[in-house]
This record gives C-alpha cells, structure tokens and sequence, in this order.
C-alpha cells in the first residue's frame, strides 16, 4: 500500500481533502459532486500512477435524487483517476435491487454525450445522465 502512495501528494482534513478531490475530478473531466465525502481525514493522490484514495471516519450513503439511486462510500476509497475515468475503483457500491454490487469502474463517454456509465465487476453497466452527479447533487 506504501509503494502505490509513494510520491504522492497529500491533504489531511475534511475541508483541504474535500477541496482536493473535487480538484482532482475537474482536472480530469469527471463530475464533481461523485464523489459525496464527510468527515474526510485524507485525501492523497500520485499524479505519475493516477492513483488516487480517500480515508473518512465512516462510511457515507449518499442517495443521488435525480436518479433515485443510493450509492455507499466506505471509510476507505481508492482507485486509478485518468481522463473521463476512474478505474479500479474499491470502497464504492451502489443499491441495485436488494443488492449492493462494487462499482468498479467509472467512464465518461466520449466524444461527450452528457451520460456517465458505471460498470461493477459483476458485470452489470449502467448508465445515467452526468448531470445527476453535479456538485450539489
């Protein structure tokens, strides 16, 4: 875990972590209100890997309106950040049914079509507009 982190830069606190992940979504295209954080204690990122975690005190649920769709955040939360991309994504499920598959990996669509696809590695894909992910949201 030291290695992926090596090199990183990193931010302690709910306010600094907050800022810096938002930061880190814009600078790659992705929505900003994806990733809901509370009581954030670290967030760190290694720009030359992508690699990206997020520690808060306690697991968040945050329920996105505009698509009627819960989605859980762990305490710990990590994933590789590209361009309109989040791959190896670990510590994020969203409620499907009566169940709560990993969500894996996170696509903008490009060229831009306005939607975002989430995959787990249950297979399941699912599409929603990317303005349900806003900042705000």
């Amino acid at each position: 875990m030291a290695d992926l982190k090596q090199g990183g830069i990193v931010k302690k606190g709910q306010q600094e972590g907050l800022k810096f992940a938002v930061s880190i979504l814009e600078e790659y295209g992705l929505p900003l209100g994806l990733l809901p954080l509370a009581d954030v204690i670290e967030v760190g990122f290694v720009k030359t890997t992508g690699y990206m975690w997020i520690l808060q005190a306690k697991k968040v649920e945050h329920n996105f309106k505009l698509i009627k769709k819960l989605v859980s955040y762990d305490s710990e939360i990590t994933g590789y950040v590209e361009k309109k991309r989040i791959k190896k994504l670990k510590g994020v499920k969203a409620k499907e049914l009566m169940l709560w598959p990993p969500v894996n990996d996170i696509s903008i669509e490009d060229p831009p079509t306005g939607k975002i696809q989430f995959k787990s590695l249950a297979g399941i894909t699912k599409v929603f507009p990317e303005e349900a992910f806003a900042a705000g949201q």
